[in-house]
């Protein structure tokens, strides 16, 4: 069964940087393709970051030149460094992945950046 289990949120302030991380299980990291959605506080959840089967990364307008997604498929994790925050980047920061036709979700990670 597939498990994601994302770490790393927290609160900092506008400016600062954070990397949260996604930890895999139950699936071939190395070939999975993986995505960072997050969900302000009021608002629908968002694709942010994407990572192709082979590497390839694509972002949001909103995050692009300040995020970076990655993966160590090692270490079977996925990362999102996120530099420059700003206030409207508060948001629950969540892991997924679609395998084998199913959808799969990690239960997230609260960032907080304060003005």
């Amino acid at each position: 069964q597939v498990r994601l289990v994302e770490s790393g949120g927290g609160l900092v302030q506008a400016g600062e940087s954070l990397r949260v991380s996604c930890a895999g299980s139950g699936l071939n990291f190395k070939i999975a393709a993986m995505n960072w959605y997050r969900q302000p506080p009021g608002k629908q959840r968002e694709l942010v970051a994407s990572i192709t089967s082979d590497g390839s990364p694509t972002y949001a307008d909103s995050v692009q030149g300040r995020f970076t997604i990655s993966r160590d498929w090692k270490r079977a994790t996925l990362y999102l460094q996120m530099n420059n925050l700003k206030p409207g980047d508060t948001a629950v920061y969540y892991c997924h992945t679609s395998w084998r036709s199913r959808d799969y979700w990690g239960q997230g990670t609260q960032v907080t950046v304060s003005s």
